[in-house]
C-alpha cells in the first residue's frame, strides 16, 4: 500500500473513530442521525469536521429561507443552530464563526417561535430568556467546557413544558462567548449578575459537564441558588493525568496553559460540597470514565442534602440515555424551585437515586461538553 493511501486511510480512520465518540452527544444535541452519519461518513480527515458541519448547516438555513411557513422556517433555525454548534466540537482553533452563527440562527428561530423570549446579556454572560415572564424563580442552564446554550434544548425545552422559566445561557469561555474571554472558576459571580439582571430572587441551576461543577460552585457561594442539579460534573480534576486532548481544550479555552493548569488546580468541590445547603441532584453515568476526572459520587455523598442518581450504561452527558434521567431530572428541579424538592425523586431503570453511603468510590469523567 503505497504512503498516500494509508495516510489518507488514517485520517480518515480517526474521523470515524471521533465521530462515533460524538455519536451520543451530537444526537442528544438534536442533529439527527441519519444525517449526522451520512455527513461525518464522508470526512476524509477529521481537519474537515468543522468545514463539513458548517455546510450542513447552512444547508438547513437554505431550507428556512424557502419555508412556507415561519413555524417550519424556525425548526430549521433551529437545526441549523445545532449544526453550527456540533462544528465547534471538532479540532477547529477558530470555533469563533461557527458559534457566532449558531447563536444567531438560535436567535432568529426564537423570534419566529417565541417573540416573547428575551436576550439578555450582561458582565461575562449571554443568552436566551424563554417562559413566564416576571417570574420569581428561574432555571438557568449551565453549559460545559466547550458546550453552549444551543447544545441542551432538550433540557430547556422539559423545564419550559412544565412551567419553568428557563435561561439558557454562555458564560466565560464558553459559546458566543469564548472568542472574546476564558473559563474561571469562580462562576458563582457569573451566576449573580444572571440573577442580578433577571430579577430573580430564587435560581435553580443545571450544569453540564464542566457546567456540573460550575453549579456546584454556584450552590455553595451564592445565596439565591435554590436547588442544582449536576450531569456529568466533575469533583475534581488532576491536570497531569488529564489525557492531551482534554488538556489542549482546556488550554485553549483558558488562555494558555499556565492559565489551564491554573484552573485545574481550583476545580475541586472538597471544601465547597458540605456548604451546599440546597437540595442537590447529582448523575452520572456509568461508562463516564477517564483518567484525571473524579466524578460526581463525593459531592452527592459530601452535600447535605445531595441525592446520586447513576446510570450504569450512560456515557458523558448521558445522550445515550436519556429517558433514565432527563424526564425525572426536570421534574424535580421543577418541584425543588416551587420549594417541593423532596416529593418527587426520579428513579430510573438502570440506577436509583438517594443518598450516598460513605465509603462509596466515586466514578470519573471526562470534563469536556
Amino acid at each position: 500500500m503505497s504512503k498516500t493511501t494509508s495516510d489518507t486511510t488514517g485520517a480518515s480512520g480517526f474521523a470515524a473513530e471521533f465521530a462515533a465518540a460524538t455519536f451520543s452527544r451530537a444526537t442528544g444535541a438534536g442533529l439527527d442521525p441519519h444525517e449526522y452519519l451520512r455527513v461525518t461518513g464522508e470526512l476524509a480527515g477529521l481537519e474537515q469536521w468543522g468545514e463539513a458541519f458548517m455546510r450542513t448547516a447552512r444547508e438547513h438555513l437554505a431550507r428556512a429561507g424557502r419555508a412556507d411557513t415561519p413555524i417550519s422556517a424556525a425548526g430549521h433555525l433551529q437545526v441549523a443552530a445545532r449544526w453550527f454548534h456540533v462544528a465547534t466540537l471538532g479540532p477547529n482553533p477558530d470555533s469563533a464563526p461557527a458559534a457566532g452563527e449558531a447563536d444567531a440562527a438560535m436567535g432568529r428561530a426564537l423570534h419566529l417561535l417565541e417573540p416573547q423570549a428575551r436576550r439578555i446579556e450582561g458582565p461575562g454572560f449571554a443568552g436566551w430568556l424563554r417562559g413566564p415572564a416576571d417570574a420569581a424563580a428561574v432555571a438557568v442552564v449551565v453549559p460545559g467546557l466547550d458546550s453552549g446554550k444551543e447544545e441542551f434544548h432538550d433540557l430547556a425545552e422539559a423545564l419550559l413544558r412544565r412551567g419553568a422559566t428557563v435561561f439558557a445561557m454562555d458564560g466565560p469561555g464558553q459559546g458566543v462567548l469564548a472568542a472574546t474571554s476564558t473559563v474561571r472558576a469562580d462562576y458563582h459571580r457569573v451566576i449573580g449578575a444572571v440573577a442580578d439582571a433577571l430579577g430573580a430572587r430564587r435560581v435553580g441551576l443545571v450544569g453540564l459537564s464542566l457546567g456540573g461543577y460550575y453549579a456546584a460552585e454556584s450552590a455553595a457561594r451564592e445565596p439565591r441558588v435554590t436547588a442544582a442539579v449536576t450531569v456529568s460534573g466533575p469533583f475534581r480534576l488532576d491536570w497531569d493525568a488529564l489525557p492531551a486532548p482534554v488538556r489542549d481544550l482546556l488550554s485553549r479555552r483558558a488562555g494558555g496553559e499556565e492559565a489551564a493548569r491554573r484552573f485545574a488546580g481550583e476545580v475541586d468541590l472538597s471544601a465547597l460540597a458540605p456548604r451546599i445547603t440546597c437540595p442537590l441532584l447529582v448523575i452520572d453515568g456509568g461508562q463516564d470514565v477517564i483518567p484525571g476526572v473524579t466524578g460526581g459520587e463525593p459531592l452527592a455523598r459530601l452535600a447535605p442534602q445531595g441525592r446520586y442518581l447513576r446510570v450504569p450504561h450512560g456515557d458523558h452527558l448521558l445522550g445515550n440515555a436519556r429517558p433514565d434521567w432527563l424526564a425525572g431530572a426536570a421534574d424535580w428541579l421543577s418541584s425543588a424551585l416551587a420549594g417541593d424538592a423532596g416529593s418527587v425523586e426520579p428513579i430510573s431503570r438502570a440506577g436509583r437515586t438517594g443518598r450516598v453511603p460513605a465509603g462509596r468510590r466515586a466514578t470519573t469523567r471526562p470534563p469536556a461538553g
